[in-house]
C-alpha cells in the first residue's frame, strides 16, 4: 500500500490537539499525526499528499445494525416513502411492474399514517396495479406487508399465523412472503444489492456495517455473501450477527462457525414493532384496543439462549422494542446469570438491539449486566412526539421517555448507533442531529456523545477496538466539510443547521469513496 500524506485539515484526535494532518502508513495505519510544520517534513517522503482543504478528519462510522442485501433491494426497487394516499403508491407499483415486464416487485417505505384515509392497501388493490404479478409492499419497520395473490399462493402465506385476507401479512405469514420474495432473486442480483447497499454506506462516511441476518429474515447465501462483500477492502467491513436461538453450548459453537457469525443476536425477536401493533407492551395500544402485540419467545428461551451463549464465549441478544419485551427479556436475562453467574453473562458482550420502551429501573437492570444499547436515533426523529406514529398508537401520555439515549447513558449503559436499513437510510449525520434534538428533551445526548456511540461504540458492541484515531491504529476516517463547529470543535447540526458534507471515506488506508473524483 503506498504511503500517503493527508494535510491541511483538522483532525479530532485525543493525542494531539490541533492536528492538522497524519500520515497512513504501508500496513493501513497512522504511523503520525501533527501540524503543518510536521506536514512538511513528511512530504517529500510520502508516495502520495492529499490534501484536505480545511475539512474536518473524524473516525469513520459504524452502523450498529442493518440488514444490507435488502437495503440495496430497497435503493433499486419502488420507495413508497412519501407517499400520500394508496393510489400514489398503487401508481408506482404499476409502473414498476410495466417497466419490469412481470418480473416480481419490491415496494418499501410505506405507512398507512401518511396516507389520507389512514388505511393499507390490499392484496386485490396490488393485483390489479401490477397486472396479476408479484409484489411484496414492506411495511416501513419491516414487521408487516401486504403481499399480492399471486405471491401469497407462491408462498403459502394464507396459511400461516398472521395471515389475513386482505394481504396484510403480521409473523409467520410475512416472513413466508418474504422468503418466497426473496427466493426470486438470483445470486447474482443478491450480491449486486449488497455492494450497492454497502456503497451508498461509504458514501455517508460509513466504514462498518452490523448486519443481521437469521433464518426468519435472510437465506445463510445472503449472510455469506454480506460478510464476504464486507471482506474486500474497497467497502465497508461487514460484522454478522445471525438469529438464531440455542440451549445449548455446543449449538451456539456450531451455529457461529456454520455461518462465520459473531455471535448469536441481532433481530433475534423478542417482539415485533409498535408501528405494526408486534412490539409486546404492558397495556393495551391505544388504537387496537385489546391487542398487546406478540411474545415471540418466553423467560425461559431468553435465559436457555444467553447462558448458552454466555457458557461458549458466543455474544448474545435479542430485538425487543416494548416495555412489556424488555420486562421478559431482563427477567431472562437474570435468570441466565443466575445459572452461570453474571460476570459470564457480561463476558458475553450481550447487546439487545432497539430497547425503545424501556423505564429507568429497566436502563439500570442493562447497565448492571453490561447489555449494550443498538439504538436508532432516527426513529424518535420519524415516529416521536405528541403527534407521531409512537403516540397514535400508544397514547401521547405513552411517548415520553421512549428511546431513553440520555438516561442509558447517564445510567452507563453502552451506546451504539445504526440506522436499522432499510427501515431509516444510512446518515449517520442524521441519527446524530436526531439524539440531539431528542422529540424528548430529557432524553436528549450532546454531540459529542451521539459521535462516540456512532464511532467507537460501534466497535464496541462488537467486542472491537476502533472509532479512535492515535499513532498505531488502523488509518480508518471520514473527512467532511463543515458550516459550523461548536466549542468543542465538532459540527453544529442542531437547530435545522446544514449537515456535514462527505469529502472523503477511508478504511484501513484503503479510500472507499471520494467526492473530489
Amino acid at each position: 500500500m503506498p504511503t500517503t500524506l493527508y494535510r491541511r485539515g483538522r483532525v479530532r484526535t485525543p493525542d494531539h490537539p490541533g492536528a492538522t494532518a497524519l500520515v497512513v502508513g504501508d500496513q493501513g495505519t497512522l504511523v503520525w499525526l501533527g501540524d503543518e510544520a510536521g506536514a512538511d517534513t513528511h512530504a517529500p517522503v510520502v508516495d502520495h499528499v492529499v490534501d484536505l482543504d480545511g475539512a474536518l478528519v473524524l473516525p469513520g462510522f459504524v452502523d450498529a445494525h442493518a440488514h444490507v442485501s435488502h437495503t440495496g433491494l430497497g435503493l433499486r426497487s419502488v420507495d413508497l416513502a412519501g407517499t400520500r394516499t394508496v393510489t400514489e403508491a398503487l401508481d408506482l407499483i404499476a409502473g414498476a411492474a410495466r417497466a419490469g415486464r412481470g418480473r416480481p416487485v419490491f415496494a418499501h417505505g410505506w405507512q398507512e399514517q401518511d396516507w389520507t384515509g389512514g388505511r393499507p392497501m390490499t392484496r386485490r388493490e396490488l393485483d390489479r396495479a401490477s397486472a396479476g404479478g408479484v409484489v411484496y409492499a414492506s411495511r416501513i419497520d419491516g414487521h408487516s406487508a401486504v403481499a399480492s395473490s399471486a405471491l401469497v399462493a407462491a408462498s403459502g402465506a394464507d396459511h400461516l399465523d398472521g395471515w389475513s385476507d386482505d394481504g396484510f401479512l403480521v409473523r409467520d405469514a410475512k416472513n413466508a412472503a418474504r422468503a418466497a420474495f426473496d427466493g426470486s432473486r438470483t445470486g447474482t442480483q443478491r450480491r449486486e444489492d449488497v455492494e450497492l447497499a454497502l456503497r451508498t454506506a461509504a458514501a455517508q462516511g460509513v466504514v462498518a456495517v452490523h448486519e443481521c441476518g437469521g433464518p426468519l429474515l435472510t437465506s445463510a447465501d445472503d449472510f455469506a455473501d454480506v460478510l464476504a462483500l464486507g471482506a474486500r477492502p474497497d467497502l465497508p467491513a461487514t460484522v454478522g450477527y445471525w438469529a438464531e436461538a440455542v440451549s445449548e453450548p455446543e449449538q451456539a459453537r456450531a451455529l457461529v462457525a456454520l455461518h462465520g457469525a459473531h455471535g448469536l443476536a441481532g433481530d433475534l425477536n423478542v417482539d415485533g414493532s409498535i408501528g405494526s401493533h408486534t412490539a409486546l407492551l404492558r397495556a393495551d395500544y391505544a388504537d387496537e384496543p385489546g391487542c398487546r402485540g406478540t411474545a415471540y419467545r418466553d423467560v425461559a428461551g431468553v435465559r436457555d439462549h444467553v447462558a448458552a451463549c454466555a457458557l461458549a464465549g458466543v455474544q448474545n441478544g435479542f430485538h425487543v422494542i416494548g416495555d412489556a419485551g424488555l420486562d421478559l427479556v431482563l427477567e431472562g436475562y437474570e435468570a441466565a446469570a443466575a445459572l452461570v453467574g453474571a460476570d459470564v453473562v457480561r463476558a458475553s458482550r450481550p447487546r439487545l438491539e432497539h430497547a425503545e420502551m424501556l423505564d429507568t429501573e429497566g436502563v439500570r437492570r442493562m447497565a448492571r449486566l453490561g447489555i449494550a444499547a443498538s439504538v436508532q436515533p432516527a426513529f424518535d426523529a420519524a415516529w416521536g412526539g405528541p403527534e407521531g406514529m409512537y403516540a397514535q398508537r400508544l397514547g401521547p401520555e405513552r411517548v415520553p421517555g421512549i428511546n431513553p439515549f440520555a438516561t442509558m447513558a447517564r445510567e452507563g449503559v453502552a451506546l451504539a448507533f445504526g440506522s436499522d436499513a432499510p427501515v431509516t437510510a444510512f446518515s449517520p449525520w442524521a441519527g446524530i442531529r436526531a439524539a440531539a434534538d431528542h422529540r424528548d428533551p430529557d432524553q436528549r445526548v450532546d454531540v459529542a456523545t451521539a459521535l462516540d456511540a456512532h464511532t467507537r461504540g460501534g466497535w464496541a458492541a462488537a467486542g472491537a477496538d476502533g472509532g479512535v484515531l492515535r499513532v498505531g491504529a488502523a488509518a480508518t476516517f471520514a473527512a467532511w466539510a463543515v458550516t459550523a463547529t461548536d466549542g468543542d470543535g465538532l459540527p453544529v447540526v442542531g437547530g435545522g443547521a446544514p449537515l456535514p458534507i462527505l469529502r472523503m471515506t477511508v478504511a484501513d488506508g484503503v479510500v472507499l469513496h471520494d467526492t473530489r473524483a
